[in-house]
């Protein structure tokens, strides 16, 4: 028998080797029109960052090797053009030498693969954008980050490939923003499961614009600036499209073979296209979703590595009845974001709902082993099911063990138990691995009480709308302990904790429907029962609890200075010192304070507050993204007394050790620095000429008294450490907007605080200067530099005004608010100017 494969990969390269194995003299023959017949393409993006350090670990195999081991005449850099139905043959082009041949064939197996979407966007030609699907593809990425060295990247799409590439450019240093046009990454997960994954990109400074799309990209001279829906502009050095992927069809379509009505080749169950002697397999292929039915395109390794061992042994039978059938997919899959694993099987409830399949679903926070054993994570895991307990499927995400539970609940799936028989499974257990309770068991216990009537449940997206268009139809009670709810809690909701809610069970109405709410659901449901059993009519418990409404009702897209959350915040007067909302954690006996994400002053007020809260002698570890506080640290803890031992920098995060002093020790530390005040701090605020040369002359008097002297620059006072011939670095479109309409350095002001006159008054100002010898601000500035004074710029400020660290003037320092107050307090003159 003669077998041509059009295609290598998982399914061509896979089929190939088992047909060897089932029969050593069919002849075989494996046609693939890239230059490799078999690649991890799974592991594209972590060569990026260098994770995969060596490019030919992801060559699974050789064209010799394969050659060698199976006996495959192997064909690689060979594209085939066109199938003879009729006379049986495939023409075939090797494209290095241009020759055109016909091989005849009594099988024929297509596995194509996918191509990725290139929409028609103007400017998508740009040499800059690029797309990964293919070891070609690596490498001309590869080629430009060694030769232009980007900063910035931009990948449009938030799929699997999309976050993986994103998260593989940040590893690698680059600044790192993703355009998804859908309401949320990942589009086989639901809203609020994403949401998490969303957080976590924010966390780990990935720029996330979501509901918004590109409409075209223009090149300039040393940058692309990708131009979005919104308005939006982004200025990206190296971007990398991965919006999707669709079928290769043009073959089949060509050869006449039938297609699906999702956009695939029509396959039966046994693989076999329209066409008896012809077989397909991979991401070209329509596939049976195991759990609805229907069908669909589920473009993944495994399921087409699954295909292709079934195919082949089709395709060497001669008798169809004895065919083996491919019984579906279910559409498994995990991802790496950073920390996390996503994974997913089956349905997720937006599909569920689309394909008009009643369903039910519930939220738990479980620990991905026994929370008293060291290392325990969070895994939020997602169970969607119909009304008579069938599993639909199941989203898990965590930072360990999502994979396991996933797993778990697919081969559930497959093997048709329900919900109730998750409840019952036997699953490994010992403090390091699991739990008494596995995270399968707890949502399973929750599904059965669901659909048995013993607990009815809201989920985030009815609560959110309930609170927008009738709050006050509804009780909503809060019952976790006061200091949880004094830092966060849901709008119009009162505090009656759980171990309390009994003796104040009186407070509440039992005729008017009700709402409770803990951190995660399980205090929710005890209170649920407590209230149920006391003769409430109308009670629910919120799925997920706060957390997950919290997680899907904030900002999902990247956030500027003037966005808020709509869930409350308390005054920080309200809060006496705790660690709520620090995110402090205690590993080893040190507590570790991540303040990550936040701008100043805001790690430098958390910081205060966990110092507050622990006792003397502890030791807490911050980590931090905001460049300031590398100095507002060492500034707060010589004015506080407090112990820094060390201050260490590492791919964007500064992480600080202080170990917290005794009163006395605070007082002793501090109060001589108080009583041997020296020195002048003046801050300046303005960009005024006038106001600015008051303050460069009074520095430069108080440098010449041999003062210590400290300028703060903030807000507009930043255009005067601007450099003139400062390179135009690559900023959003808001920020370049503020360099260009904003003046550069210290010779440029021309504005006066009063007698203006259009900048006619500068002008005047500066001759009057002149001609009475009175220097320059620029001379007046380096003269402070020369002289040793310190010139710090307000890293806050620079963000907000779109400045860079390498526009301004060398020898300036970067510096935050405990910066300014350290030296203020040490100084004998302040001045605000």
């Amino acid at each position: 028998m003669k077998i041509i494969i059009i295609g290598g990969v998982a399914g061509g390269a896979t089929a190939a080797a088992r047909l060897r194995r089932l029969d050593e003299r069919a002849e075989i023959i494996l046609v693939e029109r890239g230059p490799y017949i078999s690649f991890a393409n799974c592991g594209l993006p972590y060569h990026i960052s260098g994770a995969i350090a060596d490019r030919d670990k992801l060559l699974v195999t050789s064209e010799a090797g394969f050659e060698a081991r199976y006996h495959v005449d192997v064909r690689p850099r060979t594209e085939a053009l066109s199938i003879d139905r009729a006379a049986r043959t495939v023409t075939l082009r090797n494209l290095d030498s241009g020759e055109e041949t016909a091989e005849s064939y009594d099988r024929l197996l297509l596995s194509p693969g996918a191509e990725v979407l290139k929409p028609p966007i103007p400017g998508i030609a740009s040499p800059r954008i690029f797309t990964l699907r293919n070891i070609p593809d690596l490498d001309r990425i590869m080629a430009s980050l060694s030769e232009t060295r980007p900063r910035r990247a931009v990948v449009i799409g938030g799929g699997y490939i999309g976050l993986e590439v994103a998260e593989n450019f940040h590893e690698r240093g680059l600044f790192t923003t993703v355009v998804e046009g859908a309401s949320h990454v990942l589009a086989p997960f639901d809203d609020e499961m994403a949401a998490i994954v969303h957080a976590h990109m924010r966390d780990k400074a990935i720029e996330l614009f979501l509901d918004d799309k590109v409409e075209h990209f223009e090149d300039r001279a040393d940058h692309t600036i990708v131009f979005l829906a919104s308005g939006k502009r982004i200025q990206a050095d190296i971007v990398v499209l991965a919006i999707g992927v669709r079928p290769e069809l043009k073959l089949a379509r060509d050869a006449g073979l039938e297609l699906g009505a999702v956009g695939g080749i029509r396959v039966d169950e046994h693989l076999a296209t329209s066409d008896p002697d012809i077989f397909a397999v991979g991401d070209a292929v329509e596939v049976m979703n195991r759990v609805s039915g229907r069908m669909a395109l589920i473009p993944l390794a495994g399921p087409a590595n699954r295909q292709a061992r079934i195919v082949a042994d089709n395709m060497l039978s001669a008798d169809p009845t004895g065919y083996r059938s491919y019984g579906g997919t279910l559409g498994t899959a995990i991802l790496k974001v950073f920390d996390l694993a996503a994974a997913c099987t089956g349905l997720s409830e937006t599909a569920a709902k689309a394909l008009g399949i009643p369903y039910r679903a519930n939220i738990t926070h479980s620990g991905s082993h026994a929370s008293y054993y060291p290392g325990s994570q969070q895994i939020s895991l997602k169970l969607v099911y119909g009304l008579d307990g069938t599993i639909l499927g199941a989203q898990a995400v965590g930072i360990d063990g999502a994979d396991k539970r996933i797993d778990v609940i697919a081969t559930a799936i497959r093997a048709g138990l329900k919900v109730t028989d998750l409840t019952e499974l036997e699953l490994a257990y010992a403090p390091p691995f699991g739990s008494a309770k596995d995270p399968v068991n707890v949502a399973g216990y929750v599904a059965e009480n669901v659909l048995n009537g013993s607990h009815r449940i809201v989920d985030w997206r009815e609560l959110h709308d309930l609170l927008r268009v009738a709050p006050a139809s509804v009780q909503l009670v809060d019952v976790r302990t006061p200091e949880e709810f004094s830092i966060r809690t849901l709008p119009g909701a009162r505090n009656i904790e759980l171990d309390h809610l009994r003796e104040r069970i009186g407070e509440l109405d039992p005729e008017k429907p009700l709402i409770v709410f803990c951190q995660v659901g399980l205090r929710g449901y005890l209170a649920y029962r407590v209230l149920k059993q006391a003769g409430f009519k109308d009670v629910r418990n919120l799925t997920g609890g706060f957390k997950t409404y919290a997680w899907a009702t904030e900002k999902q897209s990247s956030q500027d200075i003037f966005d808020y959350e709509d869930i409350r915040r308390r005054d920080p007067s309200e809060i006496e010192a705790q660690k709520g909302d620090c995110r402090v954690a205690v590993t080893a006996g040190v507590q570790v304070l991540d303040v990550t994400g936040l701008q100043c002053p805001g790690p430098i007020l958390k910081t205060f507050r966990a110092i507050e809260a622990m006792e003397t002698g502890e030791l807490l570890e911050v980590k931090a993204s905001d460049p300031a506080f590398g100095r507002d640290i060492r500034a707060w803890a010589d004015r506080t007394g407090h112990r820094l031992l060390g201050v260490e920098t590492g791919k964007g995060v500064i992480t600080a050790r202080v170990r917290k002093a005794a009163p006395a020790a605070i007082t002793a530390e501090a109060g001589p620095a108080a009583a041997s005040r020296d020195g002048t701090t003046l801050v300046v605020f303005s960009g005024d000429l006038d106001k600015v040369m008051a303050s460069l002359i009074i520095a430069n008097g108080a440098l010449a008294m041999g003062s210590k002297v400290t300028l703060f620059f903030t807000f507009w006072g930043l255009n005067v450490l601007r450099k003139p011939d400062a390179p135009s670095p690559r900023k959003p479109m808001i920020d370049a907007a503020f360099g260009f309409l904003l003046p550069k350095g210290a010779g440029r002001l021309n504005r006066l605080s009063n007698m203006n006159f259009g900048g006619i008054g500068g002008r005047l100002m500066r001759k009057v200067m002149g001609d009475r010898h009175v220097d320059t601000p620029a001379s007046l500035l380096a003269a402070l530099v020369d002289g040793g004074a310190a010139l710090i710029a307000c890293q806050m400020s620079m963000d907000v005004m779109g400045i860079r660290r390498e526009e301004l003037i060398d020898g300036v320092e970067i510096g935050g608010v405990a910066t300014f107050l350290g030296e203020a307090q040490r100084s004998a003159t302040a001045l605000f100017i």
